[in-house]
């Protein structure tokens, strides 16, 4: 059996760092876990081939050798996903879907006939019978949460490793959590699931022996959804970094009372982790409370950021705009939260309701639902009535993007970041990329770009007062680059 994977391509959006992927001659930020992992659970003696469109073209001779053609993707890659299907149905050939996209929106799609809806682990035995058949069911769902601890290896050798910046693994899945606008439990659930430590361990050192040595990004919708098993997790992941030394790096998503648990966030550091991506969302007690973000509601937001910060970790931040509680100031109250904690790298979206979450639900309730999301949260774009002045919200919000992004305040940013910042854990190692990414930015930062002269500070500053680090100055800079691309798009 030849079974052709395909994963779309991404459009231009905040995190998917096209702008900067020059800097260290990459082709795309991370491949296609699910798809690889579900390759993984297909007969060893099955011919696969993964054609990823953000790194290489689809070819007909490609389509045409394939049995069948399985497609996954989130949201945002709606419109690839489609042109994809529509060119597999004109050589005859049978598309099977699944993934975030699909799982919640399978009905937008005529054009493909069949659905893995939901998570493959229980279902993929059925399917792999039905396509030896030639007989396929329209939808495939599982009847419950697969258990995580059955999950393969990834098949890391159906790409390339060297087109991607980061590695992609996953140790759990779901959150215990219920934010009105987010849609993880509607894919994950709301009890985590997690691997064993040394189930994960095994993936990471598949990695290493295939020669990754660079950033791998645990992609757990809470890394600490689950403390007990994080924490025995990073114990196993210390233990592994003094048996065999590995260089590489992580960094994952949390919640942000992370910072409650100085040991926890210790034991990350010691493992290696780098960067924790926290849902912050806003600075507005009324708009925490609008949307049940209760682990962030009575606590010092900034503080626990700093906290964070001072442990060893870069924080990454996700902050909304547009909650029916929102003051006409919300913009310069995430503009100055921002600012004052140093979270760099700030991901600020419009308030999406995404498909099936409780958000969705309440707006379709209301009457207030205009449009279906484009799963870009940056793109400037409201699908639903707005409490606040709708054409207000949107210039609100590019000001506050473009300002943000400006390279003073990013700069500026960065410095704040740096002066809390206290660099712990293993050492970081240069790797060939990392010296190209320096080379490139000392000429497109330094000679051409706006804001030279704050890299110029930037760097000098910070090789005398704190070499330790410089590579998380020169990192940051880079990252600026593209986000300024983004920025000057809306």
């Amino acid at each position: 059996m030849n079974l052709l994977l395909v994963y779309p391509r991404n459009p231009d959006t905040f995190w998917s760092f096209r702008h900067v992927l020059k800097f260290v001659s990459k082709k795309a930020a991370f491949p296609p876990l699910g798809l690889l992992t579900v390759a993984a659970m297909l007969p060893r003696s099955w011919a696969l081939r993964l054609v990823d469109l953000n790194v290489s073209v689809l070819t007909d001779a490609q389509i045409r050798h394939a049995d069948y053609v399985l497609i996954s993707g989130m949201i945002v890659h709606k419109q690839s996903a489609r042109e994809i299907a529509i060119r597999c149905a004109r050589f005859g050939k049978t598309v099977v879907a699944g993934g975030p996209l699909f799982t919640t929106g399978y009905k937008d799609f005529p054009e493909i006939p069949h659905f893995v809806v939901g998570e493959a682990e229980d279902v993929i035995a059925q399917l792999v019978r039905d396509m030896r058949r030639g007989v396929l069911q329209p939808i495939y769902r599982a009847p419950g949460r697969p258990d995580v601890r059955h999950t393969p290896v990834p098949r890391w050798d159906l790409i390339k490793l060297g087109d991607y910046v980061t590695m992609p693994v996953q140790f759990s899945r779901g959150c215990p959590f219920d934010c009105e606008f987010c849609d993880i439990v509607v894919m994950n659930g709301r009890v985590p699931r997690t691997k064993d430590p040394e189930q994960l361990v095994r993936e990471l050192e598949a990695l290493r022996l295939a020669g990754w040595k660079d950033m791998v990004f645990i992609v757990d919708d809470n890394f600490i959804g689950k403390r007990k098993q994080a924490k025995e997790l990073l114990r196993a992941l210390i233990e592994w970094r003094h048996s065999v030394k590995p260089t590489m790096g992580f960094l994952t998503e949390a919640s942000v009372n992370l910072a409650d648990y100085t040991d926890l966030s210790a034991l990350m550091v010691e493992a290696g982790f780098r960067k924790v991506f926290l849902g912050i969302e806003t600075p507005s007690a009324e708009g925490l409370e609008e949307c049940g973000k209760t682990q962030n509601r009575k606590r010092d937001l900034a503080e626990s950021v700093k906290t964070l910060q001072r442990a060893g970790l870069e924080v990454m931040g996700g902050f909304i705009v547009g909650f029916d509680s929102d003051p006409e100031d919300i913009f310069a109250r995430q503009f100055e939260f921002i600012q004052r904690t140093g979270v760099v790298t700030a991901m600020v979206g419009l308030l999406t309701a995404l498909p099936e979450t409780a958000l969705y639900r309440r707006l379709v309730g209301e009457g207030r639902i205009v449009a279906e999301t484009h799963g870009n949260n940056t793109d400037a774009v409201l699908n639903f009535v707005t409490r606040m002045d709708r054409d207000f919200m949107i210039s609100g919000y590019k000001d506050l993007m473009r300002r943000l992004y400006a390279p003073r305040n990013y700069y500026r940013r960065i410095h704040a970041f740096l002066h809390c910042f206290e660099p712990r854990g293993p050492a970081r190692r240069l790797s060939p990329s990392d010296v190209k990414a320096f080379m490139k930015s000392l000429w497109l930062l330094g000679m051409w770009q706006p804001g030279r002269r704050h890299y110029w500070l930037l760097f000098w500053s910070t090789l005398v007062t704190c070499p330790r680090k410089l590579h998380a100055a020169v990192e940051l800079s880079i990252l600026g680059y593209h986000f300024r691309k983004v920025a000057s798009t809306l």
